[in-house]
């Protein structure tokens, strides 16, 4: 098989500080890729003209458009302007001003919230656009299905090798601990470590604990998408899972074994549950020979150990006590 994108290649990773682009950057370095990076402050990448003119200066041979603007439920009912906004912004600059500069691979990072709400279990990538999506992450989901459509059209009208990969729910070491915008594994692992600190008797987690969820090691999906971007030039998105899933009472329940909480865990169901059950059909992937190799477990116990190593914990805990 032809190998579309061979070290020592310049590839430009958009979004390298966050959990997904830190993971490519890690993971192209480690296979002898040229890294390029800007952070926000050299390149606002919501600004067309200058991210078009730092592309045509820098002309990379591949993009990975890893930058968004992400959160959890919460956010996502809270501040749904800049999950459409920044998004549309972000796709349309840099997916356009690739295409400006002749760069010849890219690929686009979406989600696995662009499938109907009520989609067949597992959902093959087919089911895109064939139902209702989920009310409470519709406008991130929306910006991601235009970010989707914008590579397939640059695939059709100008035959670029662009492609996408829609991962499932990602969790490791870089996440989001912040209690007001982070996703659930990240919001459960800080939310159990501290009742454990403090000594809590009992931590009340939102919604019922049924909907079900699959999760995805951060390390897994960069190794994932390198495979893509070496073997694969296809107009369907590809998605990226393990295949496997597990209610969020059952999360929780690892999530609390793993840090050593020992007390209850309780639900208050008058908080959304979100989508009953997200499972992504990996065949797709599997195919081009690769699956994940980071247990579960495995996972959460060194996401928790990196986490603890940065000292966000401490810092956050003597803030809290006005030290």
């Amino acid at each position: 098989m032809e190998d579309l994108l061979a070290a020592p290649a310049r590839v430009y990773v958009a979004g390298h500080r966050g959990l997904v682009g830190s993971a490519m950057v890690r993971r192209l370095r480690a296979d002898g890729y040229e890294v390029l990076t800007r952070t926000r402050s050299e390149l606002d990448l919501r600004d067309a003209t200058a991210t078009a003119a730092w592309l045509r200066d820098t002309r990379p041979d591949a993009v990975v458009l890893a930058a968004a603007t992400v959160g959890g439920i919460m956010a996502n009912s809270t501040r749904p302007v800049p999950f459409i906004e920044d998004n549309l912004q972000i796709q349309l600059s840099v997916i356009s001003g690739a295409h400006a500069c002749s760069v010849r691979r890219l690929l686009f990072l979406g989600s696995s919230c662009i499938y109907p709400r009520l989609a067949p279990q597992p959902i093959r990538e087919e089911a895109l656009l064939t139902g209702p999506l989920e009310p409470t992450n519709e406008p991130y989901a929306l910006a991601k299905i235009a970010g989707i459509v914008q590579v397939r059209s640059y695939r059709r009208q100008y035959g670029a090798a662009y492609i996408c990969a829609m991962p499932t729910n990602l969790y490791g070491p870089g996440d989001n601990f912040d209690l007001e915008s982070s996703h659930v594994l990240p919001a459960l692992i800080r939310r159990f470590h501290e009742a454990k600190r403090d000594g809590l008797d009992e931590v009340v987690l939102w919604g019922s604990g049924t909907p079900r969820r699959e999760f995805l090691h951060v390390d897994d999906l960069a190794d994932a998408c390198v495979t893509l971007l070496r073997r694969y030039d296809e107009d369907m998105p590809v998605n990226v899972g393990c295949g496997d899933d597990l209610t969020i009472g059952d999360l929780a329940g690892l999530v609390r074994e793993v840090v050593g909480y020992e007390g209850r865990i309780a639900f208050d169901t008058t908080k959304p549950d979100g989508t009953p059950r997200k499972l992504l059909d990996v065949s797709r992937m599997t195919a081009l020979g690769w699956k994940p190799r980071i247990t579960l477990r495995d996972g959460v116990a060194s996401t928790y150990a990196s986490w603890l190593n940065t000292g966000e914990p401490q810092a956050a805990r003597r803030a809290a006590v006005g030290a």
